[in-house]
Order: C-alpha cells, then sequence, then structure tokens
C-alpha cells in the first residue's frame, strides 16, 4: 500500500465522523415547527438561569465583602451615628440594613421619649433611652425578613427551571417519537432515513432539557446553602445589636 492509500485510509474515520455530525445537524435544521419551539423555551431557561446565576454570584460576593468590612466598622465605633455614617458605602451587606431599621427604631424610640420629658417640663429625664427592646429587636426581625427576600430573589426561577426543563424536553422527546412513527406510516419504510429526523428531534431536546435543568439545579441548592449561612449571620448580628442597645440605652 502506497504512502498516499495509507494517508486516504487514514482520514476516512474523521471524513465519516464529520459527515455524520453534519448530517445530525441538518436534521435538526429540518426538524418541525413544535421541535424548535420546545429547543427555544429550553435555550431561554437557561441562558435565564446563568444570567441569574452569575447576578446571584456578584451579589453575594458584594455581601460577603462588604459586610466583612462593616462588622469590622460596627465592632470599632463607639457610636451608632459613626457606623451609620459608614454604612452608605457598605450597602451591598445585608447587616447595613438590619442595622439601620434597628437605628432608626433606636432614634424614634428616644426622641419620642425626649418630647415627652420635654411636655412634662424636664428634659433631662429624656436621655438617650430606649423605652422598648423588644420594639428594636421586632425591627431587626423584620429586616431579616426583607434582606433575605432580597437575596433569594430570581432563585425561585432557577427551582423552576430544575423542575419543568426535563419534563419540556421529555415532551420534545415523545414529539419526536411521534414524528418517527408517523413518517413509518407514511412511506412504510423503516429505514433510517424515515425515521432520523423525528429521532434527531427527540434526542437534541432531551438533551437541551437535561443540559437546562442540571445546572439549575445545582445554582439552587449553592444559592439556598449561601442563604441559609447569610441568615445565620444576620441572627448573630441581631443578638450582638442587642446586647450594645441594651447596654447603652436601657
Amino acid at each position: 500500500m502506497t504512502s498516499l492509500d495509507l494517508a486516504s485510509f487514514a482520514a476516512l474515520p474523521l471524513a465519516q465522523a464529520q459527515g455524520h455530525e453534519q448530517s445530525i445537524v441538518t436534521l435538526f435544521l429540518s426538524a418541525g415547527l413544535m421541535a424548535k419551539l420546545v429547543f427555544l423555551v429550553l435555550a431561554a431557561m437557561s441562558v435565564g438561569s446563568w444570567a441569574i446565576m452569575v447576578s446571584k454570584l456578584m451579589q453575594y460576593r458584594k455581601a460577603e465583602r462588604d459586610g466583612a468590612e462593616f462588622l469590622d466598622v460596627f465592632r470599632r465605633s463607639k457610636r451608632f451615628s459613626e457606623v451609620n455614617a459608614a454604612a452608605g458605602r457598605l450597602s451591598g451587606s445585608p447587616l447595613v440594613g438590619l442595622f439601620q431599621a434597628g437605628y432608626a427604631e433606636i432614634d424614634a424610640q428616644v426622641k419620642a421619649a425626649r418630647e415627652r420629658a420635654q411636655r412634662g417640663g424636664d428634659a433631662a429625664d429624656g436621655g438617650f433611652r430606649v423605652k422598648s427592646l423588644n420594639g428594636v429587636e421586632r425591627s431587626l426581625r423584620r429586616a431579616i425578613g426583607v434582606e433575605s427576600a432580597v437575596l433569594s430573589r430570581g432563585t425561585a426561577f432557577l427551582a423552576t427551571t430544575a423542575a419543568a426543563a426535563p419534563f419540556i424536553g421529555l415532551f420534545g422527546t415523545v414529539w419526536g417519537i411521534m414524528v418517527a412513527f408517523n413518517n413509518i406510516g407514511v412511506t412504510g419504510s423503516t429505514s433510517i432515513t424515515a425515521v432520523a429526523p423525528g429521532i434527531a428531534e427527540a434526542l437534541v431536546n432531551t438533551a437541551a432539557g437535561l443540559a437546562a435543568a442540571i445546572p439549575a439545579l445545582m445554582g439552587y441548592n449553592y444559592f439556598g446553602s449561601r442563604l441559609r449561612q447569610t441568615r445565620a449571620a444576620m441572627q448573630d448580628f441581631v443578638l450582638e445589636f442587642m446586647n450594645l442597645t441594651e447596654r447603652n440605652f436601657t
């Protein structure tokens, strides 16, 4: 066998593989409207899921970075007013929302106490005192709910994609098989030419459904874990804030 023959023989499997790959693409492009519609829906769900996951990852990273800096400021400062002044540039942390809610409640109670003391003719009795620690704690608890809702925004779409995408892909699979059997009935032939378009629709939509669902499921579980960790950090901050409030304002 000459060197030219050897080269042609070695290139034969590659040429066959390329032709096979092109035939799969051609079969899908020639698929029916329903198969293409299913694929577009799955593609849109996949793109949306990835966009949400990238956005949430950046949000959590900023929250972690700003949270570490905010806690440092909170623990070093001797006055809540100093912390409040620094809170604006660290708004990516949910701890800032908690602090601002608690600070606003303390400020409202202190002002109310001063007004009552002034009406009673003894301004000195107003002081910097809060009347209800439970009121401050309730404000902080409400803030935890608000901040948690902000952090979890968008994750419902990940859960929907993880749950629905495999079934949408399965619908495309069933539809493709129906098309394949219909072609067999119309042509009276079971050759690959008759059933290939339907099988292509089935396989491509099955793969698309799994490709959309698996990352969405992993992202949903990951961000659910990050949310639980952040909520635990917020609960710890509430205790720390209440301890300082009780020491300085009662």
